[in-house]
């Protein structure tokens, strides 16, 4: 069977637009990405998803590219405008979307959702996610995912309900110091008047979103939009009909988890469970 590369789209982002730039001079070239590798002295593993944009190229890289090509500093400037963009192109949109709306539900079930996690825990997560990628890299991803949060402090700040799965408090993310500082993070979240919080509990029993991810996104003068997420993928929901089971559903998990009172309450206990334990005294 022919080895067939994988498609890539240039016009999607910049990042995008630096990966094919890449495969476009090094078939250009006649190079396999093993001699490319060889004659830049880099991971073949990493070109290769530079090539896909499913990853940022070390800061060195431009230049010897630059270098390799003869591209007079093309690779250097589209590195710059691919650092500037917070968000890989499979998630811009839904970004997007997120930045307009006027009402953000949203449901998780295996971790804090990305508005309201503290620096630590969004760097523990990203880590999780992305273990090869480098300091530089992680901390971009931890610091595009925090600036998200500066809606939730603007002017006009938009309605927010969050539901949390019990094992968000239970499980332990970065350890005792880590966890409890989420969990005071969440308790001070919940005091604003724009923002609900609720615990679905184990004792809710089964429910119709068992996995992932629940957002709904309220824009105004614009259909109501879904998106699901699971721990590799994620997809916008437009159509009507599979938007309204979404609604339904969401709806469904609001009336099953704790009053947002009792939720504070189990919230303050997972805090106290996770308080840090001092070192014996010498």
């Amino acid at each position: 069977m022919t080895f067939e590369p994988r498609g890539l789209s240039p016009d999607r982002s910049a990042r995008d637009l630096f990966g094919a730039e890449v495969r476009r001079h090094r078939e250009k070239a006649n190079m396999s990405l093993r001699r490319l590798a060889e004659v830049l002295n880099y991971s073949k593993s990493h070109l290769a998803r530079i090539e896909t944009a499913e990853s940022l190229p070390y800061d060195d890289l431009p230049a010897k590219l630059d270098a390799c090509f003869g591209t007079d500093g093309l690779f250097a400037c589209l590195h710059a405008l691919a650092r500037k963009e917070p968000f890989p192109g499979k998630y811009r949109r839904v970004m997007e979307i997120e930045s307009r709306a006027a009402v953000i539900e949203t449901y998780v079930s295996a971790t804090v959702h990305g508005l309201l996690q503290t620096p630590e825990t969004a760097e523990r997560w990203l880590r999780c996610g992305h273990p090869y990628a480098p300091d530089a890299e992680i901390e971009a991803m931890v610091k595009a995912r925090i600036d998200r949060q500066k809606r939730l402090n603007a002017p006009k700040p938009p309605r927010c309900w969050f539901i949390l799965d019990e094992a968000v408090l239970r499980r332990s993310v970065g350890g005792p110091e880590v966890m409890h500082h989420q969990m005071l993070s969440l308790i001070e979240r919940g005091t604003a008047p724009h923002i609900t919080l609720q615990v679905l509990p184990y004792t809710a029993g089964e429910h119709p979103e068992p996995g992932g991810a629940l957002n709904l996104y309220t824009v105004p003068d614009e259909p109501l939009v879904a998106y699901v997420e699971g721990s590799q993928a994620g997809t916008i929901i437009e159509d009507r009909d599979a938007v309204a089971r979404r609604r339904e559903n969401y709806d469904l998990l609001r009336a099953m988890a704790l009053s947002p009172r009792d939720s504070e309450a189990m919230i303050r206990a997972a805090m106290e469970d996770w308080t840090p334990c001092e070192p014996p005294r010498t």
